[in-house]
């Protein structure tokens, strides 16, 4: 990646300031010395004219010729007649000007030349005026460029000083802009922006440590208590089978929450996922044919139309394992759990209690329950729902929940493929090593993380 170029802004904004300055300058000379000199012919031409028309006028009323060329031969122009016998009055340069005229009057020729020495005299001086002019513009400009730019540049001063003080430690700084309809005002709302982003989102992973390390507290805790209970237990106790069955649970609790932390850090740090056809119907048949194994006397069904979309197959199987077991958790063994797949995505539905409408949002917070005390008792962390929207947002989808008269309504969005075909569907209890859901999750024990709800859907 190629470096920022950081030249003094001063010094870039002065040195563009006198160069536009001296490009201006040098143009305005050369027009106003090509303006001055051809005004300055065209009033000469004018006077030229003006003169041989009084020659004639002079000629045809008689008056001498020797008195006419000494009348006229004044200021830049000079006359010169010649009569029929050949005498001359007058003189005129050897070399004709551009303005010469000549013109015959009752046989005498008038010859009248404009002396253009005089405007060339005129237009140096000029030039040499606008120059000096000029340069001393650069000058002056140049100098007040020092103080005028200093001031023009104060907000981005303020910026800097504010970014080093954020920077040692000193955070709730602002720049609080008083116009943000301007190019400063615009970076500097901009930059009040950032910041709150970047202190919000380190106070966010502040909280979501500390609360990780409360909710890995807990489980190390009785791992620790259970495993020294266990060594100071006699061999032949009839207690240390089940305190090897409650090491092992706690420690499993312990590993499914390190294993959803490292999902979620996975997804905050963009994992690139595989892209690969899903055909979503099938998908949702597995996950179908996985609950009815796990728990055949549950009622679960699945319904729809064939869509494939592109994706992580083990990821998105995830997600949907998440959220049935999520809803198979609230509403119980005698619940009802229905999936529908159409061509936007697939529904998770359920007739469990449902989630508060103040709570539909709150819910994908991480290690957010809504029932503690029960999700606690199943071993939920809170990171479950977190996970899953992660997931779908990184497809360019989205996870939401929905209102709904009875029961909770989790609705996933994804983008299709251009085919929009699946190959077939998938039988009941076959299980496509893509897309088994255990698969490629670190816990393997996908939807077991949390479960979701008021008295049963938890942002697990």
């Amino acid at each position: 990646m190629p470096s920022l170029r950081t030249v003094s802004l001063r010094r870039r904004v002065a040195v563009s300031v006198l160069l536009v300055l001296i490009v201006v300058m040098i143009a305005l000379v050369i027009s106003v010395d090509r303006t001055f000199a051809q005004q300055s012919a065209k009033d000469l031409g004018t006077v030229a004219l003006e003169t041989e028309n009084r020659a004639t006028q002079m000629i045809r009323s008689g008056r001498p010729p020797r008195q006419i060329a000494k009348d006229l031969s004044r200021n830049n122009m000079r006359v010169k007649l010649r009569l029929p016998d050949g005498r001359e009055f007058g003189e005129t340069p050897d070399e004709a000007s551009p303005g010469r005229r000549e013109k015959v009057v009752l046989g005498v020729r008038v010859t009248v030349d404009a002396d253009y020495g005089a405007i060339s005299v005129a237009q140096g001086r000029l030039r040499k005026l606008l120059m000096l002019l000029g340069l001393g513009a650069v000058v002056l400009v140049g100098a007040l460029l020092f103080f005028v730019v200093r001031r023009a540049l104060a907000p981005l001063d303020a910026m800097t000083s504010l970014a080093q003080a954020i920077a040692a430690g000193h955070r709730g700084g602002r720049l609080n802009p008083s116009r943000t309809d301007t190019e400063l005002g615009r970076t500097a709302a901009a930059f009040d922006g950032m910041l709150d982003s970047l202190e919000g989102s380190e106070l966010r992973t502040r909280r979501f440590v500390a609360d990780a390390a409360h909710e890995l507290r807990t489980p190390i805790t009785g791992v620790q208590a259970v495993a020294e209970a266990l060594v100071q237990a006699p061999v032949d106790s009839p207690d240390r089978d089940q305190m090897s069955f409650l090491l092992v649970r706690e420690a499993r609790r312990a590993g499914r929450l390190v294993d959803d932390l490292l999902a979620l850090a996975q997804l905050d740090a963009g994992y690139e996922m595989q892209r690969e056809s899903v055909d979503l119907l099938g998908l949702a048949e597995a996950e179908v044919a996985r609950t009815r194994f796990v728990a055949p006397d549950f009622d679960i069904a699945v319904e729809g139309v064939s869509v494939v979309v592109v994706g992580d197959g083990q990821r998105l199987a995830q997600v949907l394992a998440n959220l049935v077991d999520n809803a198979r958790q609230a509403t119980g063994p005698q619940g009802t759990v229905r999936i529908r797949v159409d061509l936007t995505g697939f529904t998770v539905a359920d007739d469990g209690p449902g989630v508060p409408a103040s709570e539909r949002e709150r819910i994908f917070d991480r290690l957010v329950r809504l029932d503690d005390a029960r999700d606690r008792r199943s071993g939920g962390s809170g990171l479950g729902l977190a996970i899953a929207r992660g997931v779908v947002r990184a497809h360019g989808g989205e996870l939401t929940c929905e209102a709904s008269e009875g029961g909770a309504v989790f609705r996933v969005v994804l983008p299709r493929s251009q085919s929009g075909q699946a190959a077939g569907p998938l039988a009941p209890g076959q299980f496509p090593p893509s897309q088994f859901p255990s698969d490629q999750f670190p816990s393997g024990q996908v939807g077991q993380s949390g479960q979701a709800g008021q008295a049963g859907h938890e942002p697990g």
